[in-house]
């Protein structure tokens, strides 16, 4: 069994905890820290390293979502620490920079114009807002815990970061046999080096940016290892701004009223998700008898499209979120999903499932005997509300042309 980790940020490995926690305890018959394949990208790495390093999905979201352990907890600030070091680099390439371009163009000011004699300046901008350098100390402080290492070979478990070769364009697998010295921690400040906000990651004389610019789930490297059932969670969709306006849940009817960084949020999401598709439909044709396993967001969630995660409360609200769609999810899918995983020995726990008192960081409590759960009639009518919506649109789609 496997487990396939897609990118997304800090907001993604947020979602990725809040998804996982729903499914620890959820199905019975599975470990999610003791699978045979892992595979990270980008954020996604994070969750993946520390999952194959034997931390449990309930540790994980203590460290990482709650801030329990003064030297282990994740701040926001090991993500937005300025890059001082790539400032400094840069301004001090500036003035030789402007003295030849300056040169050039007084040389011949008619046949170079400005823009082009001075278009070697780019090069002085930085390649990264932040240090992602406090991320690799950070993964390396936790990782060489007792009972934890920062050596793909010596893990148990097989794990598989990947990265993007900013020479060539091409993903590269770190824990594959030739790519499993570099230590895990450098591994995944690759594959999260977004470029425009961290700097590329040099590794043996190579540059390394995140690895969802080749492919967004990578669960292929699971499946080519023969892995026979592979979970995929995948935090980023592109937002239905309609669907959610009718349901009663968006911000927006058109996204364009959310200025600038709402446009380029969709764009990122929609090309991101397309190729996920794609994807999913390859691996289901290419491998067969392989299960693969797909929780993502709903279309329509703007609380998901719409949150800023720093900041512990946020995380905490943003993580219980993802922790109960899945349980709907789950739940809502239950017909499709009980046979196939039972195929592989796991159960839905249905119980669990349906017990309406769950909520993430907070013992289950069940109601007393004849006493109503004033809670459950208006989350069936928001039910009833969102699939007579989603009945709708799909008669829609189906209703043939006349």
């Amino acid at each position: 069994m496997a487990l396939a980790l897609a990118g997304g940020g800090p907001f993604g490995a947020v979602y990725e905890i809040g998804a996982l926690m729903a499914l620890e305890e959820s199905l019975e018959g599975i470990d999610f820290s003791e699978l045979d394949v892992y595979v990270g990208v980008s954020a996604g790495s994070f969750l993946a390293a520390a999952l194959a390093n034997g931390i449990r999905v309930p540790e994980i979201y203590g460290l990482f979502i709650e801030g329990e352990g003064a030297d282990e907890a994740l701040s926001p600030e090991v993500f937005m620490r300025p890059a001082l070091r790539e400032f400094a680099a840069r301004a001090r390439s500036l003035p030789p920079l402007v003295a030849r371009s300056l040169w050039a163009y007084l040389a011949s000011p008619f046949s170079r114009g400005a823009l082009e004699s001075f278009a070697a300046l780019g090069r002085a901008i930085p390649t990264g807002v932040f240090d992602n350098d406090t991320i690799h100390r950070y993964l390396e402080r936790v990782f060489t815990r007792r009972g934890r290492t920062d050596d793909f070979r010596r893990l148990a478990r097989r794990l598989y970061l990947v990265a993007t070769d900013l020479d060539s364009g091409e993903s590269v697998s770190f824990g594959r046999p030739g790519r499993d010295h570099v230590p895990i921690s450098r591994a995944v400040q690759a594959s999260a080096a977004l470029p425009g906000l961290f700097p590329p990651v040099e590794i043996d004389g190579r540059f390394f940016v995140d690895g969802a610019l080749k492919k967004t789930l990578h669960a292929s490297e699971a499946l080519d290892d023969g892995a026979r059932l592979v979970f995929c969670v995948n935090p980023i969709v592109p937002y239905d701004a309609s669907l959610a306006a009718e349901k009663g849940r968006g911000r927006h009817r058109q996204l364009v009223e959310g200025g600038l960084p709402v446009v380029l949020s969709q764009t990122f999401r929609a090309i991101i998700h397309s190729r996920l598709t794609a994807g999913i439909a390859k691996y289901r044709g290419q491998y067969k008898g392989a299960d693969v396993v797909l929780f993502e967001p709903d279309a329509d969630d703007s609380e998901i499209f719409f949150t800023n995660i720093f900041g512990y409360a946020t995380r905490r609200r943003l993580c219980a979120h993802a922790y109960e769609r899945t349980r709907r999810d789950l739940l809502r899918r239950r017909h499709e999903l009980g046979p196939l995983l039972a195929r592989h020995g796991i159960r839905l726990r249905l119980d669990v499932l349906q017990d309406e008192s769950r909520r993430l960081g907070v013992p289950a409590r069940r109601p007393a005997r004849g006493v109503p759960a004033p809670w459950r009639l208006p989350a069936a009518a928001a039910d009833l509300r969102d699939t007579l919506v989603d009945l709708r649109r799909w008669l829609a789609k189906e209703r043939p042309l006349a």
